[in-house]
């Protein structure tokens, strides 16, 4: 419950710095990352004081070396909720999380069998999980429109794997030498 608190709180506070004259925590996605940074610098700091143990019991027996896993997973929360901050680096870190909660699911449907309180039970847990995602989702999608828009408007070519704009399927943004903008070829 309290990352989903500490996800919420941050991201709503940012929100409100961001109406009351702060331009650049105006926008959902930005506070987002905010709200995602502090949730997983608490989520990640947890792999190492205070309930290290009780994560270390929610890897499934199937798993080798669970205190391993506890480590690394938590390392990597704390890398990727600092690497959410500057926009950079947003995306890939994004990324990341989104692997994690899914690479990390499994262990909390183990925990669930032994839920203590009602927000650990399989239900809750997964709900949550679901705001997370969307949470890393919306951030990764956000700064991946970010990077198209960035490249358009250099007059860069969007990557290969990079969908086509349904107002002018078939052809490239970027101007070639001699044409206009919009009327480039593929």
């Amino acid at each position: 419950m309290e990352p989903l608190i500490a996800l919420v709180g941050t991201t709503c506070i940012a929100l409100i710095i961001g109406a009351c004259g702060v331009h650049r925590l105006r926008r959902l996605p930005t506070a987002l990352r905010g709200g995602l940074a502090v949730m997983f610098l608490l989520t990640g700091g947890a792999h190492f004081i205070g309930m290290r143990d009780e994560l270390v019991a929610m890897v499934p027996p199937a798993l080798p070396a669970p205190g391993l896993l506890v480590t690394v997973t938590g390392i990597a929360e704390i890398v990727a909720a600092l690497a959410l901050l500057p926009r950079r680096t947003a995306a890939p870190a994004a990324g990341l999380l989104t692997f994690l909660l899914l690479a990390m699911f499994p262990a909390n449907v183990y925990a669930a069998d032994t839920a203590e309180t009602w927000w650990d039970e399989l239900i809750p847990r997964t709900l949550t999980q679901l705001v997370f995602l969307a949470a890393t989702t919306t951030v990764l999608v956000d700064r991946g429109r970010a990077e198209l828009s960035r490249r358009r408007q250099k007059g860069l070519r969007p990557p290969p794997d990079a969908p086509r704009s349904p107002a002018t399927p078939g052809r490239s943004n970027a101007a070639e030498p001699g044409r206009p903008p919009g009327t480039g070829r593929v």
